[in-house]
């Protein structure tokens, strides 16, 4: 029998919440998701103005860092022509995203869940989705 740990959904405000306060200061309004560890949704939230597109765009980041256990720019390098896994992208109905946003979020050395970002520049993404881990391992003692 497995034991699987998670976050919860109150794990999954406290992410919302810090990536929100740091897209705020940045002033770029974000869609952020965040998924349990094998890639199924807890939480999103649009800001107001965030981008219709990016609401998908948000969750396939979040269900790529949990489901892969690794970041979403870790894959944009990996699936560049000639690496290993190259266009490994298009699998999983293109659900697999390759750029930066995405990051797993890792307690006690274990991947219990992720969050994504979408609606900035991917640096501004990942910027604001690490701001959502810091702020939720603040909270969380860890």
């Amino acid at each position: 029998m497995l034991t699987i740990r998670r976050l919860s959904l109150e794990d999954a405000r406290l992410l919302i919440a810090g990536a929100a306060r740091k897209a705020d200061e940045i002033g770029v309004p974000m869609c952020i998701a965040v998924c349990d560890e094998s890639g199924q949704l807890i939480a999103f939230e649009r800001m107001d103005g965030g981008k219709i597109t990016s609401s998908i765009i948000a969750q396939d980041k979040a269900y790529t860092a949990a489901g892969a256990k690794r970041t979403t720019e870790s894959y944009g390098v990996a699936s560049q022509p000639g690496s290993a896994a190259y266009g490994i992208n298009s699998a999983i109905g293109g659900r697999l995203m390759v750029v930066a946003g995405g990051l797993p979020v890792i307690v006690d050395g274990e991947v219990v869940g992720s969050i994504g970002l979408s609606s900035g520049t991917p640096a501004q993404d990942s910027e604001c989705a690490q701001a959502g881990i810091d702020y939720f391992l603040s909270h969380h003692g860890s």
